[in-house]
């Protein structure tokens, strides 16, 4: 494996934001750019980050009505995270893919003299890995750890799931074996569920109603449901096999622009090969 720093990889330039700004800004910029995490500035200084993690969470707050304001009100500092860890330049992938594992986060800004230079994310370690000779299969690296839901459960109770297991993604299944979409944090912060109000949305279902039991009249009428999982998962979904070496999977993640597979074996999922088992492998390289 060949050790690289930090600024062979970064991403630059990278987008920022002021801690006065609205939460909907943000959410903009992450949806017209592709990214999940924005570095929050004062003054020309760093003070804090926003990531994707922080505006979905806010999706599944229950706060009486008299107390949410519009998402384009809300400034950024009420979510952001504050006095974010950064790197220098110079520092090798491996010692950045560390910091990470340790602070259980999945980017860094990149400081250089007080200025914030660049951004090394997770998509990042995937390439750099996947342009490493790693002898390591999928079936070593992937996480067993699996959050399955059914496809008719609410966002809300996707979100909960997501948080009480520490993970950023579900599988959507119908009833058998074999999931038919995938949840993930990104999926939930670009769709349209979030209303005016920062609350999930509603859609409306056509229903009819016969009057009797005969069915010679019938009423339409409009019922408001909540958005489940099938409404925003993300299908058909790429899978691999857990003889594959990792470095080709990685070549997959990036190739495709995702982070993230199911492990399937004899038609069953056996576990998840993503960016988090990635870094935390090239965490591991000294």
């Amino acid at each position: 494996m060949i050790i690289k720093k930090v600024k062979d990889y970064m991403s630059a330039p990278i987008y920022v934001i002021e801690r006065n700004e609205p939460i909907q800004r943000a959410r903009n910029l992450m949806f017209k750019y592709g990214i999940g995490r924005i570095p929050v500035m004062d003054k020309g200084k760093l003070v804090g980050i926003v990531t994707k993690y922080d505006i979905t969470n806010r999706l599944n707050q229950a706060a009486p009505e008299w107390r949410r304001r519009p998402i384009d009100k809300i400034p950024i500092q009420v979510v952001m995270t504050e006095k974010p860890i950064t790197i220098f330049p110079d520092a090798t992938m491996p010692q950045a893919a560390e910091l990470m594992v340790e602070n259980d986060i999945s980017g860094l800004p990149v400081e250089r003299d007080g200025d914030i230079v660049g951004m090394i994310t997770s998509r990042n370690m995937v390439k750099y890995f996947s342009e490493q000779d790693v002898r390591a299969t999928v079936g070593d690296l992937m996480n067993k750890n699996i959050l399955s839901v059914h496809r008719h459960h609410t966002i809300g109770h996707v979100l909960e799931e997501m948080n009480v297991q520490g993970v950023s993604r579900a599988l959507v299944y119908e009833d058998n074996a074999t999931p038919v979409g995938i949840v993930t944090r990104s999926s939930l912060t670009f769709s349209d569920i979030m209303g005016p109000k920062d609350e999930m949305e509603t859609k409306n279902i056509k229903m009819t109603r016969k009057e009797s039991t005969a069915g010679r009249k019938q009423y339409r009428y409009i019922r408001q449901m909540p958005f489940v999982a099938e409404d925003i998962m993300t299908s058909p979904i790429i899978t691999v096999n857990p003889e594959i070496k990792a470095v080709e999977a990685a070549k997959t993640l990036s190739e495709k622009n995702i982070i993230g597979m199911p492990v399937m074996e004899n038609n069953d999922v056996v576990g998840y090969f993503s960016a988090d088992e990635i870094i935390s492998e090239i965490g591991r390289w000294k």
